[in-house]
């Protein structure tokens, strides 16, 4: 299994992860939820392991263009996967899947610091 790093290509935060990723010397694919979709699968692997408050950007300007009873009604991983779902963008970015050897499910988000460990593994 090799990386997987899901988000949009025109995020700041996808972009300096990416450049993170190659100037360590990780490879990854990139999976663009505005091309490719949310893929079901994942989005209810990462809703478990890390619960909807994790996975839902509600800094975002996404987030706040939602009408009031959309963002009300998203108050756990059932209610909040819809959501997400139509709207890619709500997800916190980057996630990154990391290979099963690094340990991890999955990482939301870039911190450098978190990643070092799981990039020496994943390379």
């Amino acid at each position: 299994m090799s990386t997987t790093v899901y988000g949009i290509p025109n995020c700041d935060t996808v972009k300096r992860a990416r450049t993170w990723l190659d100037e360590h010397g990780v490879p990854y694919t990139f999976h663009d939820f505005k091309k490719q979709g949310v893929p079901g699968p994942e989005l209810d692997r990462w809703l478990a392991s890390a619960g909807w408050e994790a996975v839902v950007n509600r800094r975002g300007t996404t987030w706040r263009q939602l009408d009031e009873k959309t963002r009300d009604s998203v108050v756990d991983n059932a209610s909040a996967r819809p959501v997400l779902m139509a709207n890619p963008s709500l997800i916190k970015r980057p996630v990154v899947q990391w290979p099963a050897k690094a340990r991890a499910e999955a990482t939301l988000g870039f911190d450098a610091q978190a990643w070092e460990p799981l990039a020496a593994e994943a390379r």
